[in-house]
């Protein structure tokens, strides 16, 4: 089994400054397993939304929670939407007899609800699948190919893997997203999202899946943002610059668990990836999300111009601007596209992640990091010199 030690620590501090925290992802992700560390099941403080008993339990949910004290766990809340308003008036006591930790499948819902109702309460926290810090670096390639979800990640094998991840999505949409009030045909959205797939890691052009699915392009954006909203795809947001250069004002598109991509896109095993024209795109995403899980960066975008200079990731972290370029290549260099985003967006530092061994500097200001690093964070990513 794999221990999840630091998104623990995280979720331990979150709720020492938080009166309620809300831990948010898609299903299957872990959110449950991790929530039963601090509450057993069995205890009076949980509540498992998709158990009768629990239903019947919560039937009068001010008398119910009201008298609980310590840690409470409410997993699957977006099943009830009512539940905020009680919360509030609950998180409002003084002295607090009881903190709060709800989990949501990443309901659209659930993210309008808690920001009506608890604002300045809740802290969200966003959680993906295993990570590379997790996996281990030993299992790199296991977790490229298969993905972060712990039942495709640790399955007996990668056929095992690929079914389990093609039942999910099936599941995803035809029983998931109807449950959030989500009533879009599964057969579209599958088309739609299989689309997305082919077009990972490029800027997003509504015209071309709006035309091959014959739908109009306010539409097309509509499922985006469904699929977005439910953390399935990343909207990687343009970096604007106060430079005369035309920018690019399109988001880039990633889905965000490269084993969901590879099952859309029928890749079993990793030989198949490596002959597979994603296969560049694919190992950009993971990394990409492989910096955003271990650097929690402030604010995430992407850096492009008109004339061809673009940057993979700008984040912002503790007031300062920094770069990431992911290059799969034997021995990166430096590119005109690094040196005129150092120039033009004013960077402190850029990496080049790639998938050797080796670090080396290119630029006082720009070093390649082996892929390894990526999951010590900040200090392994930019040589402890980023602050």
């Amino acid at each position: 089994m794999i221990k999840r030690e630091k998104l623990k620590h995280l979720v331990r501090n979150a709720l020492k400054r938080s009166r309620a925290v809300a831990l948010l992802g898609p299903r299957q992700c872990g959110k449950t397993t991790l929530a039963r560390e601090f509450v057993e099941n069995t205890s009076p403080n949980y509540f498992d939304l998709e158990d009768p008993e629990s239903l019947a339990r919560l039937s009068n949910p001010n008398m119910a929670l009201g008298q609980l004290r310590g840690l409470v766990v409410i997993d699957e809340v977006q099943r009830r939407p009512d539940l905020f308003p009680v919360l509030r008036v609950l998180l409002d006591r003084k002295p607090l007899p009881a903190r709060f930790l709800i989990l949501g499948s990443a309901s659209p819902d659930l993210l309008r609800q808690s920001s009506e109702s608890l604002a300045g309460r809740l802290e969200l926290m966003v959680m993906d699948g295993f990570g590379l810090e997790e996996a281990g670096f030993r299992n790199y390639s296991r977790l490229w190919v298969r993905g972060g979800f712990p039942l495709s990640f640790l399955a007996r094998s990668d056929a095992d893997s690929f079914m389990w991840r093609k039942n999910f999505i099936q599941m995803f949409l035809e029983r998931d997203l109807r449950r959030q009030g989500i009533s879009i045909p599964s057969i579209a959205l599958h088309r739609f999202w299989t689309m997305l797939a082919h077009s990972h890691g490029q800027i997003w052009n509504a015209a071309e899946p709006a035309r091959s699915l014959g739908l109009s392009q306010p539409t097309v954006r509509h499922y985006l943002d469904i699929l977005s909203g439910v953390f399935m795809v990343r909207q990687l947001q343009p970096w604007h610059a106060n430079i005369k250069k035309r920018q690019v004002k399109a988001p880039k598109i990633y889905i965000r668990d490269t084993g969901i991509l590879h099952a859309l896109l029928g890749l079993k095993t990793e030989s198949e990836l490596l002959g597979h024209p994603r296969c560049g795109a694919s190992w950009e995403g993971f990394v990409l999300e492989e910096v955003i899980r271990s650097v929690r960066p402030d604010d995430v975008y992407f850096w492009a111009t008109h004339n061809g200079a673009e940057i993979d990731m700008v984040f912002s972290k503790d007031g300062s601007l920094y770069g990431v370029e992911c290059k799969r290549a034997d021995a990166p260099g430096m590119t005109p596209s690094i040196m005129r985003a150092l120039e033009d967006l004013k960077l402190r530092r850029a990496a080049v992640i790639y998938p050797g061994l080796r670090r080396y500097s290119l630029h006082k200001q720009v070093e390649v990091v082996p892929a390894p690093a990526v999951s010590g964070g900040m200090k392994e990513l930019f040589g402890g010199r980023y602050a």
